[in-house]
């Protein structure tokens, strides 16, 4: 859960990024290629692993199906969130100042990203997380501290961890995130804790 604040905040400064395109912001391809590198690597290579490799595995071998139900959906989300991301990396790597066409693009994915990681977010902090406390033993729990410390440890020994977080700092320093937005974003979302599939 304290990784899924950090990503918040770079999901804030995403957005403020986006909204600043709407208002006449000219967007340039480093700041994307900036904000999928976070994504891609820290969200994704760092904290999904975590989920899909770790605690949900624990999860299917607790007796959770994994073609319905919860970690379905978790699963699911993952895969549009990469795809996203993708589209962003993409538009990062391109060569020369970026067309209308591509503007449109970035902003509406970035759009969708944001809409999909927090309620994603939403989900496992106030679901899945704690359906998982409730039904994995404490020492089941403990492995799992014991693997997620041994990968943070880690990125730390090669230095990603450190780069990741001042990655987030530089984008979240530029483009600072709106708190009205992320409150009313957890407001709404918050409407909707069931996990079904979309």
């Amino acid at each position: 859960m304290d990784e899924h604040r950090l990503i918040e905040q770079v999901l804030g400064s995403l957005e403020t990024y986006v909204a600043g395109i709407g208002q006449g912001l000219s967007p340039e391809r480093r700041m994307l290629a900036d904000y999928a590198a976070f994504f891609r690597g820290f969200a994704d290579g760092c904290h999904h692993a975590k989920e899909e490799d770790l605690l949900f595995q624990r999860l299917l071998e607790r007796g959770f199906p994994r073609d319905t139900g919860p970690l379905a959906v978790m699963f699911h989300e993952h895969v549009l969130g990469r795809a996203r991301v993708k589209v962003i990396v993409g538009l990062g790597e391109a060569e020369g100042p970026l067309g209308a066409v591509e503007v449109q693009l970035a902003v509406e994915t970035a759009s969708a990203f944001i809409e999909l990681l927090r309620a994603h977010i939403l989900k496992e902090d106030g679901v899945l997380y704690p359906m998982s406390e409730r039904l994995l033993t404490g020492p089941e729990l403990d492995a799992l501290e014991t693997d997620f410390d041994r990968i943070d440890k880690a990125m730390r020994a090669d230095g990603s961890l450190d780069r990741f977080h001042g990655l987030a700092d530089r984008l979240v320093t530029g483009f600072r995130p709106d708190p009205g937005r992320m409150a009313e974003a957890a407001r709404v979302g918050g409407c909707h804790p069931v996990l079904q599939p979309r």
